[in-house]
């Protein structure tokens, strides 16, 4: 992927995006091992770190467009990995639910991204 000011301020914007998110996961990172427990997420305690550190990793590498091909994997990987489990909306009811489905279809736009990521990876 070349350095174009479209190409440049997409991975800018998608990656500092999700690194922001990255840092807010180890920030709280108690909290969100607590609401994976919650989810019924096996050995959240050792999953949840582990997820925010690929969703780190994914995101810095987007930006920097380093091993682009195993960054963007790792997003799309997170994504696929947290979104059925931490945004199941369809066992939820009322405003949970909608405020789940919401987060589950923004998680599913930016797979859409991570996986144009990952097929222009092998552009390069």
């Amino acid at each position: 992927m070349n350095d174009d000011t479209p190409s440049l301020l997409g991975r800018l914007l998608f990656g500092g995006s999700l690194a922001a998110l990255a840092y807010g996961n180890f920030q709280e990172l108690e909290a969100m091992i607590g609401y994976a427990d919650s989810k019924d997420v096996p050995e959240a305690d050792r999953l949840v770190p582990f997820a925010s550190g690929m969703l780190a990793f994914g995101s810095l590498a987007v930006i920097l467009w380093r091993v682009p091909r195993l960054a963007a994997g790792a997003i799309a990987g997170f994504l696929v990995g947290v979104t059925p489990l931490m945004h199941d909306f369809w066992n939820a009811e009322g405003q949970e639910r909608d405020t789940e489905q919401t987060n589950f279809l923004q998680n599913v736009a930016l797979l859409g991204a991570a996986l144009v990521f990952l097929g222009r990876a092998d552009d390069d």
